[in-house]
């Protein structure tokens, strides 16, 4: 029983796609050099021609935390996710005219807001997009950018955020309490909207 559980949280929480050509790609904020990298990796793979920066601070903090691994690489006194994440893909060979971003949301929905709004008045509208994010983050991601982008395709590629991944989350008391509260905010974040529309 405990098994069949922890697949079926496994299987909604952990959203994985094939990346394919896509018309951009969208990085929500986050302190993980990894999420930059990757996004960078796609970028010179040809997948797509745009990367685009979301995050400002933390909003539990009311600043940008730090850069969770390799920082004697990414060292500098970056302010904002954006900040950080954009230094991440210039170091690893993304051009600067190809990275577009946003330095005010503080959340995932507001993530996927605010890089609408952006892109909307960069008269930007994609057909589709691969999302770069946390692996335990994908489905939230995958609910809040679709929520604001309908008709968009979304294609969801993910690295392992503090080093938590589908098969070993329900291992530790820290990859459980990140998951399970995944699991939580995927219905607390969106019980207003699914309500609205009834």
């Amino acid at each position: 029983m405990k098994q069949e559980i922890i697949k079926a949280i496994t299987d909604f929480i952990f959203v994985e796609d094939i990346p394919q050509r896509s018309d951009i790609i969208l990085m929500p904020g986050g302190s993980h050099p990894e999420l930059g990298e990757k996004a960078a990796e796609l970028w010179h793979g040809g997948f797509a021609p745009i990367v685009f920066v979301s995050g400002g601070v933390s909003v539990k903090t009311g600043k940008f935390s730090g850069a969770k691994s390799k920082t004697d690489i990414y060292d500098g006194d970056y302010s904002t996710d954006c900040e950080f994440l954009t230094d991440v893909l210039i170091k690893n060979g993304v051009a600067p005219s190809s990275i577009l971003g946003e330095d005010k949301s503080g959340y995932t929905k507001q993530n996927a807001l605010y890089t609408r709004a952006a892109l909307d008045e960069l008269q930007i509208y994609p057909k589709s997009a691969i999302i770069v994010c946390k692996a335990f983050h994908a489905r939230r991601c995958q609910m809040c950018y679709q929520l604001v982008f309908p008709d968009t395709h979304l294609y969801i590629v993910t690295v392992a955020g503090f080093g938590i991944t589908r098969n070993n989350w329900y291992e530790s008391e820290y990859g459980i309490t990140r998951v399970m509260g995944e699991l939580s905010r995927c219905g607390q974040q969106f019980t207003r909207e699914w309500i609205e529309e009834l």
